[in-house]
């Protein structure tokens, strides 16, 4: 087999003078990596998480490279809507406008549902379905009482292709996943005629340390071989089509659910 290895994009200054917010941006995962091509593309950039310590050093690590004024953070539990309302506030006074909404945030685990509690389907939906919820709402909420502040804004939603295709041990994560494509579509048609668009991206496999350590390798192992490239994806492969979606190259795209995945199957 050829080397499937990608090929790291450098930025094009696709998002200068934009302000992004991204939530569950303090890991190695799909979060920190958007937050780094945004800034790239020359974005400033407020991170949320929920884990404070490593969202200081997030914050701390890329403030060195991109500049103090380019990067802030504040903690953010998505579950919480005074967090959330703090987070949107903060990323206006800090830079007086926000274009960019990137709900990354997330919660996985694996239960079989017969032997599912109430806990584990309820913890996962309210951070991966009902946090993506408040925080569309409250970015639609200012995307349309103060539009002067906010002009042509745009969400970009974290799904997975779980929300179209199954997997044993992962009800409550697929239902989350299909619910924010759901939400993705709907929230798109209110937003319109606010000339705000919401779109959103479906991974299948992205490989990061995090999630290595929660999956065991006979899993990892079966999902990687499901991958055409024979490889997971890199979080900044998926970073890459956020960022499309979040600049004037996708335009006229709204209400889409773009899979970011070689899966055959």
């Amino acid at each position: 087999m050829t080397d499937n290895k990608a090929q790291y994009v450098p930025g094009h200054g696709l998002l200068t003078g934009r302000t992004a917010l991204v939530t569950a941006a303090a890991g190695a995962g799909i979060g920190g990596a958007t937050a780094r091509r945004l800034l790239e593309e020359g974005a400033r950039v407020l991170l949320g998480d929920r884990h404070a310590r490593r969202l200081k050093e997030a914050e701390a690590a890329l403030a060195e490279e991109f500049g103090v004024g380019a990067v802030a953070a504040l903690p953010c539990d998505v579950t919480r809507e005074r967090q959330v309302q703090a987070l949107f506030d903060t990323a206006v006074r800090l830079h007086g406008r926000l274009d960019i909404v990137v709900n990354n945030a997330g919660l996985g685990g694996s239960a079989p549902l017969a032997e599912m509690a109430d806990e584990q389907w309820s913890a996962v939906l309210d951070t991966t379905l009902t946090g993506t919820f408040r925080c569309t709402r409250a970015a639609l909420r200012r995307f349309r009482d103060t539009p002067e502040r906010h002009p042509g804004g745009c969400v970009v939603n974290n799904a997975s292709v779980l929300g179209w295709r199954a997997q044993s041990g992962q009800a409550h994560y697929a239902a989350a996943k299909a619910g924010v494509m759901a939400l993705t579509r709907c929230a798109a048609i209110e937003a319109a005629q606010y000339g705000v668009r919401v779109n959103a991206v479906a991974p299948s496999l992205a490989m990061h340390p995090h999630l290595a350590r929660v999956t065991s390798p006979e899993l990892l192992d079966e999902l990687t071989a499901r991958e055409a490239f024979g490889r997971c994806a890199e979080p900044w492969e998926v970073a890459n089509v956020i960022v499309f979606l979040a600049s004037g190259y996708s335009s006229y795209m709204t209400g889409e659910v773009v899979a970011v995945s070689s899966q055959r199957a």
